[in-house]
């Protein structure tokens, strides 16, 4: 296969990071970008460290026969109209979360990726970290046991201070506290606890600090997920308006052993003592900088996949609808004050 040719759509500090996280990848590598502001190729060249070439029309840059895959680095509400004219274009896809800021907008993505049959990757990235593949490692080999519960949690306070606040503040924008950030969160325990979510119930508050208070929307959320079988539960926090270092806080229990963070207690493992807990040495998720998310890894998966005819391992359209699935239905539970089963979204 030829080297696959990517087009960035929108010229962010995010899209800086997909950009400098190709040059590492085998058979891919960023040729375009595609933003409202005119740039200078020479500029470009010279600030990013790779040719580029510029458009300021999306349809023209969908035209251009050189791209193979669309990467979408916009803001969230312009992701579905600009996924869904990608791919009638033919073009493959990359999608930064959140795939869309509605369940409908999600829906008319996945008929025109179906139609297509494009290949996507949606950036859900820490399923490729270190500190997640670890973890999916300690399920796989049996040492928890069957899972019960999960915590899974997302702080990082997303003030003035960082470079998406100026537009994610406002309720058209950023969506929703899950939407925005927090359904990193979600898609990890969906990742960490397998199987089809049944059940959600979600509530939604803001903090009364003068950083946050531009904001249009609840800006931290907790909910509650019940799975299909009933016997599995999870809670998800997702909190942007905290003042603190960034966490991600995970917390696994099972039959045989709990996981927190990256220590460990197992039963399986004999020796251990009950009262103090095992760390397990890991590059942990503890950063909100996109710089240090593990986009490397999984752009290569997605190359590598598209030149095998295979689909997105971890991080594809399937996987990431259902993710996205879950966060609309406990918006919806939120909104309504009310438990909502996913199954009501279709």
């Amino acid at each position: 296969m030829s080297e696959l040719n990517v087009g960035i759509v929108g010229l962010g500090w995010v899209a800086g990071a997909h950009i400098e996280a190709f040059k590492a990848v085998e058979g891919g590598n960023v040729t375009a970008i595609c933003s409202r502001r005119q740039h200078d190729e020479a500029e470009l060249a010279a600030q990013f460290g790779t040719p580029l070439k510029a458009y300021t029309d999306y349809d023209a840059m969908l035209a251009d026969g050189d791209i193979d895959v669309i990467d979408i680095c916009t803001p969230h509400p312009f992701h579905a109209e600009q996924a869904i004219a990608a791919a009638r274009a033919g073009k493959h896809l990359i999608i930064e979360k959140p795939i869309s800021l509605t369940w409908e907008d999600a829906v008319a993505m996945g008929e025109a990726i179906r139609e297509t049959g494009v290949n996507v990757c949606v950036c859900f990235e820490c399923r490729y970290s270190a500190h997640f593949t670890m973890i999916r490692s300690v399920i796989d080999e049996g040492l928890l046991g069957e899972l019960h519960y999960a915590e899974v949690d997302y702080y990082h306070g997303i003030g003035p201070w960082y470079g998406q606040y100026g537009w994610n503040i406002k309720k058209e924008m950023g969506g929703s506290s899950l939407l925005t950030a927090g359904v990193h969160a979600l898609d990890a325990c969906l990742f960490f606890m397998d199987g089809a979510v049944e059940e959600v119930s979600s509530h939604q508050v803001k903090s009364k600090g003068t950083d946050f208070a531009p904001y249009e929307y609840n800006t931290t959320s907790l909910s509650t997920l019940r799975f299909a079988g009933g016997d599995r539960l999870a809670k998800i926090t997702s909190c942007i308006d905290c003042l603190q270092p960034y966490y991600f806080h995970i917390h696994l229990v099972g039959s045989e052993g709990s996981l927190l963070d990256n220590r460990i207690y197992s039963k399986r493992l004999k020796g251990m003592v009950k009262d103090r807990w095992s760390t397990l040495e890991t590059s942990l998720i503890d950063s909100g900088d996109v710089s240090d998310h593990p986009y490397e890894p999984q752009f290569q998966a997605f190359v590598d996949a598209i030149g095998r005819n295979e689909a997105m391992p971890l991080t594809d359209w399937a996987t990431a609808l259902e993710s996205s699935r879950v966060a609309f239905a406990a918006d919806l539970a939120a909104a309504e004050g009310r438990p909502v089963q996913v199954s009501e979204l279709g």
